[in-house]
């Protein structure tokens, strides 16, 4: 069954797009199936997947103007199981035209139908603002991932997001859940970070990741040459806690399945 997980917050600076990449990888190097799709038109997936202009054949841009199909703009990565669509918006004009198509909030989720059952996840990063493109990519989810640096910005970012979900749920996507929130570029031991986690621990409890990304130059190191963490050193600090992370939200997930389609998918095996 297919797991659609939007990473969204209205805060940039937040790792949003270093968890979308890694989680996605992670996912694959654990051999799921995985598409991850990119709706910021600053395109950063592409750059963090080594996806220069001359390697990219289209994407959402071309499939929101119905030039091209999902299908035909989905991009093989270097991990077997991670194929990936990018936003290729390369003008201003275009980002302006993909921004008013997007106003058209389930149009993602159409597009997604026929597509996302060959995956067991999708996973769709976000500009760091909640109309147009982020109602398109939370309209379509199972669930919402939060990730924060510690600070009072990103708390404030998590109100902000929290209120807009209420509203998705109420007017477009009413099983939407929050996957949970995510503290990235972790340093423990600052006060910064004891203020925003007892904050976290006051208000979002019942919200929180158990995996904490650390603050790790790999991870920023690995975009440079185009690749996801794991790819670039596996065995850095914020490759394995992706993969924890990874790990983390599989288990969730087997654990919410029903009873009947555990026990089905042992039978097939």
């Amino acid at each position: 069954m297919t797991k659609i997980i939007t990473i969204a917050i209205p805060k940039g600076g937040v790792g949003k797009t270093t968890t979308a990449v890694n989680l996605a990888a992670s996912f694959a190097a654990l051999e799921k199936r995985v598409l991850l799709i990119d709706t910021d038109p600053f395109g950063a997936c592409s750059m963090s997947l080594g996806f220069t202009p001359e390697k990219t054949k289209g994407g959402l841009y071309e499939v929101f103007n119905f030039m091209h199909s999902m299908a035909q703009v989905i991009h093989r990565t270097e991990l077997p199981f991670l194929d990936f669509v990018p936003t290729n918006i390369t003008s201003p004009q275009a980002e302006e035209r993909m921004m008013r198509i997007a106003e058209n909030r389930t149009l993602l989720k159409n597009i997604l139908r026929t597509i996302a059952p060959h995956y067991d996840y999708v996973v769709i990063d976000t500009p760091p603002f909640l109309r147009g493109l982020t109602t398109n990519a939370l309209t379509c989810a199972d669930s919402v991932l939060i990730p924060i640096k510690s600070g009072h910005f990103s708390l404030e970012g998590i109100d902000k997001l929290l209120k807009y979900f209420d509203w998705i749920r109420e007017a477009a996507n009413k099983t939407l859940q929050i996957e949970g929130i995510l503290q990235t570029m972790y340093e423990p031991h600052t006060k910064v970070a004891e203020i925003t986690d007892r904050e976290l621990l006051i208000r979002f409890r019942k919200y929180l990741i158990k995996t904490t990304i650390p603050k790790n130059t790999h991870l920023a190191e690995a975009s440079f040459y185009g690749k996801p963490a794991v790819l670039f050193n596996a065995a850095s600090k914020g490759t394995l806690a992706y993969l924890e992370l990874a790990r983390e939200l599989i288990d969730r997930h087997t654990a919410a399945l029903p009873q009947t389609s555990i026990t089905t998918q042992v039978q097939s095996a």
